[in-house]
């Protein structure tokens, strides 16, 4: 149980694969101009890692090795294809902000990397648990970056305006300079806490 634990945690805060591995960065500085369009992406994308990875790790022994990434791409882009249409059908105004980084998400170093990396190698409970925390840890990073942006960049909060007409919007922040900063600023505090911990560990 502990191991399943493990698994599930190092996506979602050891391995983060935005805020520590810095994988997926085309669509976290494209999609986070908005939360609505970072919760999105996100869960897009973690719904594609839960399956494909389920999918390969099922399939790990019967693929041959000469082909697995091929195979994967392959069944990554089934599972991409099925995650668009339901969103055309259930969410359209989603789809049309995210637009071309759905179909995208098939080339997403984070899902090929896990594919690769863990579900090849492992059970298909595990390899779900390892596509979960990993697509909710992206999912996490998006929502923080896009808040800050869409707070900092137009003053509102899933579209509810925060604060009145008195404080304008810095709109550098709903650009892709903005994403950078962003970005930059938020992986910096999250080295200076993990650098503060591991002081206080060896001490």
């Amino acid at each position: 149980m502990e191991k399943k634990k493990s698994v599930f945690m190092n996506g979602l805060l050891f391995e983060n694969p935005t805020f520590v591995q810095l994988l997926g960065m085309c669509p976290t500085l494209a999609t986070t101009t908005s939360v609505k369009n970072g919760i999105g992406m996100g869960l897009s994308a973690t719904a594609v890692l839960i399956l494909s990875n389920m999918l390969i790790s099922l399939l790990r022994k019967i693929i041959p090795d000469k082909v697995r990434i091929a195979a994967y791409i392959v069944i990554i882009a089934a599972f991409v294809t099925i995650v668009e249409m339901c969103l055309n059908a259930y969410l359209p105004d989603i789809a049309e902000q995210l637009g071309i980084f759905i179909p995208l998400i098939v080339v997403n170093c984070i899902i090929l990397a896990r594919a690769e990396s863990f579900a090849s190698k492992n059970g298909v409970f595990a390899s779900m648990l390892d596509g979960a925390g990993m697509g909710l840890g992206f999912t996490c990073a998006l929502t923080i970056i896009s808040t800050v942006r869409e707070l900092l960049g137009a003053g509102t909060i899933l579209g509810i305006k925060i604060y009145g007409d008195t404080i304008t919007p810095m709109a550098i922040f709903g650009m892709p300079p903005g994403g950078f900063i962003t970005l930059g600023l938020i992986i910096a505090v999250i080295n200076f806490i993990i650098s503060k911990r591991k002081a206080a560990k060896n001490k």
